[in-house]
């Protein structure tokens, strides 16, 4: 493989983004999650303690800090 074309010049930056998973159905969000975030792709890394706290929280559905209405959408191929 020729690694001279390859660019490994990625700029992260430590933010705190909103998390969305789906459990049975149900939308789960987790607002205000630290996370390392890649400025070029979006693309969010999350610690091995930010994990377990996530996982955590949807295993445990503690009681939610507000409710939201969200809309659904179909997609149309």
């Amino acid at each position: 493989m020729n690694h001279k074309n390859l660019n490994f010049n990625e700029n992260f930056v430590e933010q705190r983004v909103t998390y969305s998973s789906e459990k049975d159905g149900q939308f789960l969000i987790v607002e205000n999650v630290p996370a390392r975030v890649n400025l070029e792709t979006g693309e969010q890394f999350f610690s091995p303690d930010t994990v377990e706290q996530l996982q955590q929280i949807i295993l445990q559905q503690p009681q939610p800090v507000r409710f939201m209405q969200i809309p659904v959408y179909k997609f149309a191929a």
